[in-house]
């Protein structure tokens, strides 16, 4: 038996300034959620967007070719209603950064995590007078206080739109701080991203590449990619 599937039912799909922010509307009728809240998006541009995906879409209507769509979704649906849950899961990142834990040998290994990462964790101290220390081994050590408090207000002062597509920045690289550098454009993406998978390439270096891997880290750098345009489109530029 053949699944069912929502068949499109519109012709036109348009991006609509509304007195509570932009929406979309689908033959002049209001998008809502899944939850059935109303679709109000905070920009322009994301409406744009959203509103593209749902012309985009066939005889039939797959949520996987709208990521836009699904992020504003889970904005609205998810963050909005536990927006400081969110935050302080996010902010928990800190004291366990990817950026802080690194590898006692090979010497090779070390000295590429150390030219990679110390860069951003000084940035981080810089922008944001959060000095997180590095540690050799994978035994949790905590960091100073003062510092996490400082990450955790940045992450708690985010919009619940930010947050949403802030959360897969830092969950897809492991690190709060180079969600960070991604979200406030430290570098291009591409090189953001490589910087959360330096022990990875390390290891594809010296031992070749796994096929099936590299098909997921494509899609996890896709996601990641995404998240930064949502996060970007969820903000006046």
């Amino acid at each position: 038996m053949s699944e069912w599937k929502q068949k499109r039912f519109w012709v036109d799909a348009a991006a609509v300034e509304t007195e509570q922010g932009w929406t979309v509307h689908l033959d002049g009728r209001a998008v809502k959620t899944p939850a059935k809240a109303g679709l109000i998006l905070p920009t322009q541009s994301m409406a744009e967007a959203v509103a593209a995906e749902w012309a985009a879409q066939d005889e039939e209507i797959n949520p996987l070719n709208m990521p836009y769509t699904r992020s504003a979704n889970a904005a609205i649906d998810k963050v909005a209603i536990q927006h400081g849950e969110v935050a302080d899961m996010l902010a928990a990142y800190g004291d366990a950064d990817l950026l802080c834990y690194r590898a006692d040998a090979p010497a090779g290994l070390v000295a590429r995590q150390a030219e990679t990462w110390d860069p951003y964790l000084d940035w981080a101290a810089e922008t944001f007078g959060a000095r997180l220390r590095p540690r050799t081994g994978v035994m949790h050590e905590s960091q100073d206080a003062d510092a996490l408090r400082r990450l955790s207000d940045r992450v708690h002062a985010l919009s619940h739109f930010q947050l949403a597509g802030f959360h897969d920045l830092v969950s897809l690289s492991g690190s709060l701080v180079l969600g960070f550098a991604a979200a406030q454009d430290l570098h291009l993406m591409p090189t953001v991203w490589a910087a959360s998978r330096v022990d990875e390439i390390w290891q594809q270096e010296h031992w070749g590449e796994d096929d099936e891997a590299h098909e997921v880290a494509e899609i996890k750098k896709q996601s990641f990619l995404h998240a930064k345009s949502f996060f970007d489109l969820s903000r006046e530029m």
